[in-house]
């Protein structure tokens, strides 16, 4: 049998997260309690019209009457409709590797982080090296709103890779796990360090990272 990919590890894990937690759970996404974060996703993967809103701030109100449709509905029911992708695009293992490791990892740790006590979680080599190649190829537009060169370096291999290019660089060093969180504009982070130039350093912190 193939393995599962780590996002959906991380699917199913949020979900897991989510039951004990209950629907009123906080989350890293403003006031969004653990409801609202599980009615984004099945929006994402299951109302086209209420993903456009997601993707084009114009028609974000699609989004909200969509979340708002689901919220009425049992937060059980929600989760498990969650657990699984079902008959969407990301069913196919290729599409589930490029459009839901990431998404499914902060999110992840959007509701982990929240609650009081958390620790940073320890990946099997495979799934940093998973973790590191999502955020190589989809990162390079989290950056973009910084308006500086942007670095990125693993802080257990040294691997490097430059976001954004120009000179003089801020560098973002730490597990891939830390970068991508910071990358997404997430301030709940552990050992993550930024070297550079100050104003840009300074530019790069008070930038509005993330989607």
């Amino acid at each position: 049998m193939r393995s599962l990919t780590l996002a959906r590890r991380e699917r199913h894990d949020l979900c897991d997260l989510a039951l004990v937690l209950g629907q009123d759970a906080p989350t890293l996404c403003g006031e969004w309690t653990a409801k609202e974060l599980v009615a984004h996703l099945l929006v994402r993967e299951h109302s086209p019209l209420g993903a456009l809103g997601i993707a084009v701030g114009t028609f974000s109100g699609l989004t909200d009457r969509a979340m708002a449709r689901l919220e009425r509905r049992d937060f059980a029911v929600l989760v498990e409709r969650l657990r699984e992708p079902g008959l969407t695009p990301y069913a196919l293992r290729p599409v589930e590797v490029l459009g839901n490791t990431l998404e499914y990892l902060v999110h992840h740790e959007d509701l982990r982080r929240a609650q009081p006590g958390w620790e940073p979680r320890v990946h099997a080599p495979a799934d940093d090296d998973a973790i590191w190649t999502a955020i190589r190829i989809g990162g390079r537009a989290l950056v973009r709103p910084a308006g500086v060169p942007v670095r990125i370096r693993r802080a257990d291999t040294g691997k490097e890779v430059t976001m954004r290019g120009g000179e003089d660089p801020v560098t973002i060093q730490g597990s891939p796990t830390e970068v991508t969180l910071f990358l997404f504009g997430r301030a709940q982070l552990r050992d993550l360090t930024l070297e550079g130039p100050d104003d840009k350093v300074a530019a790069l912190r008070d930038a509005d990272l993330g989607f």
